[in-house]
């Protein structure tokens, strides 16, 4: 255990933040899962409302910092074909 007040601080912060980015990674993954299960039904306007929801958490989850730029527009880009080949 830490004995240093900075270091305690810092101990309490990581946690908050840890848990701020779990429930934040939580949202991301529940928005992606309605739509892999709008795409398995087959169903094109759920799907692409799902999407919707699902691009809109994935975005601010990367102005939070949790996830990078680049590996956001990697899932978003995955989800976009997946619901598009529907057709």
């Amino acid at each position: 255990m830490a004995n240093i007040k900075s270091a305690k601080k810092r101990i309490l912060v990581s946690q908050k933040r840890a848990e701020r980015n779990k429930s934040i990674r939580s949202k991301v993954k529940t928005a992606i899962k309605k739509v892999d299960a709008a795409i398995a039904a087959s169903d094109k306007a759920a799907a692409s409302e799902a999407l919707k929801k699902a691009v809109s958490e994935i975005d601010k989850a990367t102005q939070k910092g949790v996830y990078h730029k680049n590996t956001a527009a990697r899932k978003v880009s995955r989800l976009t074909l997946a619901v598009n080949k529907l057709a």
